[in-house]
């Protein structure tokens, strides 16, 4: 039933890229905090906060699916290195902006858009290289290493942003993100190259409409993107966590907030043995959504930061479930020549869903204020997830298959 690490040791370049990403995420999830916190402080406007996610969406609609196809066509180390350049500079400029005696709002919505767009480029490389660090066989325990990956940082780093907010204020707290991209930079530079394969075609329209083809013409792949997609633009409430930790205590609240969904992401990691012995994905995809949106729901009635922090670690574990499935699935059967496009369109569904859902959540809660936001957000999560029952039926009743990517392609 435990988490299987034994990838960790077989394979230095993913121990690398491991190593580099998880310290990487600390910094990206501090930033992830003290950006719409300092949005709030300076706006006092939730329905600003949400706006955040409406810049970072559009740049990223256009750069992901290039970015897809530039991690097949390209050597995927390199491009994964000029990305984080420029990232931690875009971390820097947000130093920048702090020391300001009058930091300027439009350039925190600048920087989450420059960020936003680079991240189309970085992300499908980061996901695409999972193929070329480890053995099919360990793709089930690498999607679990990855989670627990992400939910680690997720957990400890926004408790970090609010006691480093308080505490040290804004630019230092800006600054851990740019020490810790210097951690990952040294872990990529430290790994091989990742050439493409040989007679790999040049990133363009026709690589990127290929890509588009092939995942229209895999119902299963269809059903992880739009379950998501629909979960989170319903029932995402991060936009409203700083209004919300006003009403359960103040800003040194906040971090509970962000952190708490982690949580139960992390425990559903640590135990997720129990994940390869179900082959009803899609159903488990599904289940689990629709537990998110119940969970989300019951948000909206806690009156005490504890009831707040279960109802969210409650979500975070139902979340974790669907990704360790969608993550596993994507791996699994999709040909490396096309993992990068896959990726880019695999980014654009889970990251679409939530900037959505955080734009939904900040605008409700200025209309029908906060609690009304979480819970209608979180029934029509519930529902909209129930229609995709009869709406995707081949991906509701998709079991599992094992075939290498190369006999998938």
């Amino acid at each position: 039933m435990l988490l299987d690490i034994s990838p960790l040791r077989r394979h230095r370049d993913f121990r690398l890229a491991f190593i580099g990403q998880l310290v990487s995420s600390f910094g990206n999830f501090i930033t992830y905090v003290a950006l719409p916190v300092q949005v709030y402080g300076l706006t006092k406007s939730s329905a600003a906060v949400g706006l955040i996610g409406s810049v970072q969406l559009v740049p990223l609609a256009v750069t992901a699916l290039w970015g897809g196809a530039l991690a097949d066509s390209l050597d995927r180390r390199s491009l994964l290195l000029r990305c984080e350049a420029l990232m931690a500079l875009g971390s820097l400029a947000l130093v920048v902006n702090s020391l300001l005696p009058r930091p300027s709002v439009a350039v925190l919505f600048v920087v989450a858009a420059f960020t936003s767009a680079v991240n189309g480029f970085h992300r499908p490389s980061l996901e695409a290289i999972t193929q070329k660090l480890v053995d099919v066989g360990d793709l089930a325990a690498v999607s679990a290493l990855t989670s627990l990956r992400g939910t680690t940082a997720s957990i400890a780093a926004p408790a970090l942003a609010g006691i480093a907010i308080a505490a040290l204020g804004l630019p230092l707290t800006y600054s851990i993100e740019v020490a810790t991209f210097t951690v990952s930079l040294a872990a990529l530079a430290a790994m091989r190259a990742m050439p493409p394969a040989e007679n790999t075609p040049s990133a363009g329209l026709t690589t990127i409409v290929d890509g588009l083809r092939y995942a229209a013409g895999r119902p299963e792949l269809i059903g992880t993107y739009v379950v998501d997609i629909v979960a989170m633009t319903f029932a995402m409430p991060m936009a409203v966590f700083p209004a919300l930790a006003e009403q359960l205590g103040g800003t040194a609240t906040v971090g509970f907030l962000y952190s708490a969904m982690s949580v139960g992401a992390l425990l559903v990691t640590v135990f997720s043995a129990w994940t390869r012995n179900v082959r009803r994905r899609g159903a488990a995809i599904v289940i689990a959504a629709a537990v998110w949106g119940l969970a989300i729901a019951a948000l909206g009635f806690a009156h005490s930061l504890p009831i707040a922090v279960a109802c969210l670690a409650l979500a975070g574990a139902a979340d974790m479930v669907s990704g360790l499935f969608r993550m596993t699935l994507w791996n699994e059967t999709i040909p490396p020549a096309l993992r990068g496009r896959m990726a880019g369109i695999e980014q654009l569904s889970y990251m679409t869903g939530p900037l959505l859902g955080n734009m939904r959540a900040g605008f409700m809660a200025e209309r029908f204020g906060v609690s009304r936001s979480i819970v209608l957000g979180g029934l029509i999560c519930v529902a909209g997830v129930a229609l995709c029952i009869p709406a995707l039926p081949a991906f509701w009743r998709y079991r599992q298959t094992v075939p290498s990517p190369e006999r998938s392609a």
